[in-house]
């Protein structure tokens, strides 16, 4: 009964849903406190999952934040529930992490990125993620990586820039400088974009014009990982899934269930991608970005 419970708490069942379902298993209800008592197991299997030593170099870290509504002093207050994906230089998926935070600011990030560094986050050569405050100075101070400004975020907020008869045009236009081969090419095509957008919108070139480094950082990596690194898609329906089950909850009593709920969503993530029998990055295409080639390719051409 008690993996029954458990496994419907998880699944974003709310307590009185659960009562119902043991009263329906021909058993006799269940408290609150009961079913409180039950899911403090959960806790030890996710503080174990959160806190383990992270082995290996992992070049590519999606980071992304989701709110939820928790009771705090008496009142409701909004909270920043970040989560942290990475790959690995075998090609696989893992979720490393989480952390809960009042607000987005770039101490919140170096706090988070640290966490993740100290329990042996190593080799990041890019981190995708919104244009989260304070996290382009995080990124640099705590890995000195390339940070990669999401590019489905970017568009939504460029084209907010174009109106409504605009938006087709500007998108196909846009997407031009995204079609290139490389780096070079793209930069080149996005400047001749801002400028041509400049006469009649010149608040979407202003914005062109600052965002150009970190919407095409991704561009200068391998052609065959662009279209999973440009943007925190990878995590949207790890992300769906974390607001079906919060939206459940409604309001959270405190952190800890917070931790308690994503952090078991985040665990049977992983357990998924785990299983998975085919690499979410081929070996070929990711070896290039291991910190150790350089070292082992003389050695191998001698």
């Amino acid at each position: 009964l008690t993996a029954v419970i458990q496994e419907a708490y998880v699944h974003g069942i709310s307590t009185r849903s659960v009562d119902d379902l043991v009263k329906a298993l021909g058993m006799r209800g269940i408290s609150k406190s009961q079913v409180s008592r039950l899911c403090e197991e959960i806790d030890e299997r996710v503080k174990t999952f959160l806190e383990r030593p992270i082995e290996g170099d992992w070049p590519y870290l999606w980071i992304d934040a989701t709110y939820v509504k928790v009771r705090q002093n008496g009142r409701i207050v909004s909270v920043a529930v970040t989560i942290a994906v990475a790959v690995n230089t075998d090609g696989r998926r893992e979720v490393l992490g989480m952390d809960i935070g009042a607000s987005e600011a770039e101490t919140f990030w170096i706090e988070f990125l640290r966490k993740l560094k100290r329990r042996g986050l190593a080799g990041v050569k890019l981190v995708i993620s919104d244009a989260h405050e304070g996290i382009k100075a995080a990124v640099s101070k705590v890995f000195r990586a390339t940070w990669q400004r999401c590019r489905v975020h970017f568009m939504r907020n460029a084209l907010a820039h174009a109106g409504r008869s605009g938006r087709r045009v500007v998108s196909a236009f846009i997407a031009t400088a995204f079609a290139q081969d490389d780096a070079g090419a793209a930069k080149a095509q996005w400047r001749q974009v801002a400028d041509q957008v400049r006469p009649k919108l010149p608040k979407l070139a202003t914005l062109l014009d600052e965002a150009e480094e970190d919407v095409l950082a991704f561009m200068t990596f391998p052609k065959e990982h662009r279209a999973k690194i440009h943007s925190t898609n990878p995590l949207e329906r790890l992300n769906g899934e974390i607001k079906r089950r919060t939206e459940v909850v409604g309001i959270f009593p405190n952190e800890a269930a917070i931790t308690r709920l994503i952090g078991a969503i985040l665990l049977e993530q992983n357990d998924e991608w785990a299983v998975q029998r085919a690499r979410y990055m081929t070996l070929e295409t990711i070896a290039p970005l291991r910190d150790d080639l350089a070292l082992t390719l003389p050695a191998t051409a001698a």
